[in-house]
C-alpha cells in the first residue's frame, strides 16, 4: 500500500479510541453513580473537560486520516465504511453523548447517568467494529491479498 503511514495512523489512533471507549464503557461511567452529590458537578465539570484533552486530538487525526485515506483510494469500499462509522461516532458523540455531559455538568441525574451508560454502547459497538475491519484490512495487506 503506498500510503501505508496513512494506515498506521488510522489504525492507531482507532486502536487508541477502542481500548478508551471500552475503559470508559466498562469502569469509567459506571463509577459516575458513586460520586457523592455534593462533588459530583465539579467532577462531571473536570472530567468533561480533561476528557476533550485526551479524546479531541485523537479523534480529529481519526477523521482526517480517514478522510485521506477516501481521498487517494475514493473507489476502496473499505474506506466508505470506515469513514461513514467515523460520522456515526460523531453523530452519537455530539447528539447524544455531549448533551447529557452537559445536562450532568448542570445538576446530578441518575436517569442522565444510566442513558450515558446504556447510548455509550453505540460508540463502543462502533469503535470495535472499525477496529476489526481495520485490522482484518492490515491482516490481508500483510499476507497480500
Amino acid at each position: 500500500m503506498q500510503y501505508s503511514w496513512l494506515f498506521a495512523l488510522q489504525l492507531g489512533a482507532t486502536l487508541y479510541m477502542t481500548g478508551l471507549i471500552w475503559f470508559v464503557q466498562v469502569v469509567h461511567y459506571p463509577l459516575f453513580q458513586q460520586v457523592g452529590g455534593d462533588q459530583f458537578l465539579a467532577y462531571e465539570q473536570a472530567h468533561t473537560r480533561l476528557t476533550t484533552y485526551v479524546v479531541a486530538p485523537v479523534m480529529l487525526l481519526e477523521l482526517a486520516t480517514a478522510v485521506l485515506l477516501l481521498w487517494v483510494q475514493p473507489k476502496y469500499w473499505l474506506w466508505w465504511v470506515n469513514l461513514g462509522g467515523i460520522g456515526l461516532l460523531w453523530a452519537s458523540t455530539f447528539f447524544i453523548q455531549v448533551p447529557l455531559h452537559t445536562a450532568l455538568s448542570q445538576a446530578p441525574d441518575l436517569a442522565a447517568m444510566q442513558r450515558l451508560a446504556t447510548s455509550n454502547w453505540i460508540r463502543t459497538a462502533l469503535w470495535t467494529l472499525r477496529a476489526g475491519l481495520l485490522l482484518w484490512f492490515l491482516i490481508r495487506a500483510v499476507r497480500g491479498w
